[in-house]
């Protein structure tokens, strides 16, 4: 049952309920900020047969003050085998606001060497609007699968990464935070943090590459894109804490291009009181 894209919808998701290869991970996070304002985002409803995947206080780097940060390959892998991930396994993952954190899942099953994975378009709301049947409760144990982690370190890189990226012209260094935050009008939500942007990051707002809680199309994406970066093929994504930023990785994905990566620590520690450099205009 291999997955048709990177993105698959509720009806094709419905239609395979009940493969044998088929995971199906809830990957929500509660917002820092104002998004998601759907009745679906703090509801107690899961997909059929869903587990929780919590990349926010679990699988993530818990030695580390920055926000659910990449965890090492052995914590990763144990943490999905015990999810019932096996190398076989078609891993599909949403989230209750509609296309949100789930990126950020999928992107991690990528930089883990799986690419048996793919985003559910439109997430929890637009599986409840398609009539579907939802769960009270998620599954709460699987037996242990046999998945193994092979790393591919360039799909997340650092703040020295970054600071070369913003400064080579072959490379473009994309901002999915709003344009009040990255103009630095808007507060930071996480407090302690510089207002602005880094020098020649663009800003492209995650929500600019969705319509109506749903992933755009690749054509529509990919004139988004080409109109911001131009011929440049390298592309590094940032957000507020490495979130949105995969929503842009995955919008590229959609739209073809195949040079990219995530800064993980985006302006959770880009922002933080340092001499990197800030800019407001």
């Amino acid at each position: 049952m291999p997955l048709p894209t990177p993105l698959v919808t509720p009806s094709w998701l419905s239609s395979h309920l009940g493969a044998p290869d088929l995971v199906i991970l809830d990957a929500s996070m509660k917002p820092v900020g104002s998004v998601g304002a759907s009745p679906a985002a703090s509801a107690e409803i899961w997909l059929p047969g869903a587990q929780i995947f919590d990349f926010d206080t679990r699988i993530c780097d818990r030695s580390t003050s920055l926000p659910h940060m990449m965890p090492s390959p052995e914590v990763f892998e144990t943490e999905v085998r015990a999810l019932g991930v096996n190398q076989q396994s078609q891993v599909v993952v949403y989230d209750k606001i509609g296309i949100f954190s789930s990126p950020r899942a999928w992107w991690m099953f990528k930089a883990m060497g799986h690419d048996g994975v793919a985003v559910l378009d439109g997430g929890l709301p637009a599986w409840i609007a398609a009539g579907l049947p939802t769960e009270s409760s998620p599954r709460v144990a699987a037996p242990t699968g046999n998945f193994v982690a092979r790393p591919r370190p360039s799909l997340f890189v650092d703040a020295d990464h970054v600071a070369t990226a913003l400064i080579n012209p072959a490379v473009a260094v994309l901002d999915a935070r709003s344009e009040g935050r990255f103009q630095g009008r808007d507060p930071e939500p996480r407090q302690g943090l510089r207002g602005g942007h880094m020098p020649n990051a663009i800003n492209v707002p995650f929500g600019a590459v969705q319509a109506q809680g749903h992933m755009k199309s690749a054509e529509e994406i990919s004139a988004l894109l080409a109109a911001k970066v131009g011929a440049r093929e390298r592309l590094v994504f940032s957000c507020g804490s490495g979130v949105t930023a995969c929503t842009l990785a995955l919008a590229a994905e959609l739209a073809g291009y195949s040079n990219k990566a995530v800064y993980d620590g985006s302006w959770s520690e880009w922002g933080l009181p340092s001499a990197r450099p800030v800019v407001t205009e």
